[in-house]
């Protein structure tokens, strides 16, 4: 299995296609499979570099808490150990925060980046979100733990639609029977470090380009958040879909994919 000695832990990661490399970070609770819907569309220009974040899946999980910094130093190891000294970045949810940290504290490794769902900074709503989001971790099953999630990220249209319905109850299956479930203190880690970042002022130092996207009904990561990223980027442009909410990649993917495919490739 791949694993790169990075930043004091080791980190997993695969890769598919080739061309460019396209490092793609994930989110909180997430390994790096679950990028494979957009991956698998992606690979077809690039070099996809799927990693898992410290905290979960095979990559170590040290005890926190962690910080973005510390989670882009990662990455910086990574490319290192990848010998990638320069490559496009997409993060979702709290992959966002870390790609920012990423350009801000390594801009030589960065030629643009895309940011699903970011934030720069939290308020006291999204704290308490992400300190519940412990506790629920604690406190219930994994089935229900993924039911809570998915209640975060996904919108009223895909709870309506029946195929996506079953699909949610599969997903909440699957976590009933998942080998390698994130472990508490992984959680703990990876949500100070989404409480603590704040690096609203120093985005104006980021020059790369960068597509600020997300969903008009998110209620994890509110559109304010998006639009606050995109108005302090000095480089960046903002879409927002509608009737889609945190996880409106999935949600709009026939769209998304070759949308950010395309966009990637006229940035560089």
């Amino acid at each position: 299995m791949p694993y790169a000695e990075s930043n004091g832990i080791q980190l997993y990661y695969e890769e598919r296609g080739s061309g460019e490399p396209l490092i793609l970070i994930m989110g909180i609770t997430a390994p790096g499979e679950v990028w494979e819907d957009h991956a698998s569309f992606w690979e077809q220009d690039f070099r996809c570099i799927q990693v898992d974040n410290r905290g979960v899946g095979r990559s170590d999980k040290p005890e926190g808490p962690y910080t973005m910094a510390q989670m882009a130093d990662d990455y910086a190891g990574l490319m290192d150990h990848l010998n990638i000294s320069r490559a496009r970045v997409v993060g979702v949810s709290m992959g966002s925060p870390i790609a920012q940290q990423l350009a801000l504290r390594h801009p030589e490794k960065v030629s643009c980046m895309v940011q699903m769902c970011p934030w720069a900074r939290c308020d006291r709503k999204a704290e308490a979100i992400f300190r519940h989001m412990v506790n629920a971790k604690a406190h219930l099953r994994p089935e229900d733990f993924m039911q809570f999630i998915q209640l975060l990220i996904f919108d009223k249209t895909t709870w309506d639609d029946d195929e996506e319905y079953e699909g949610l109850l599969e997903g909440q299956k699957d976590a009933a029977n998942d080998q390698r479930p994130q472990p508490l203190h992984g959680l703990e880690g990876q949500a100070e470090a989404c409480i603590t970042h704040d690096v609203l002022d120093e985005l104006s130092n980021v020059g790369q380009p960068c597509l600020v996207i997300g969903g008009q009904e998110d209620t994890f990561t509110p559109t304010w958040m998006a639009r606050e990223v995109a108005e302090a980027l000095p480089n960046s442009e903002l879409h927002l879909y509608p009737n889609s909410g945190h996880a409106f990649h999935w949600e709009n993917i026939e769209d998304f994919n070759p949308r950010v495919r395309d966009w990637l490739k006229v940035h560089r």
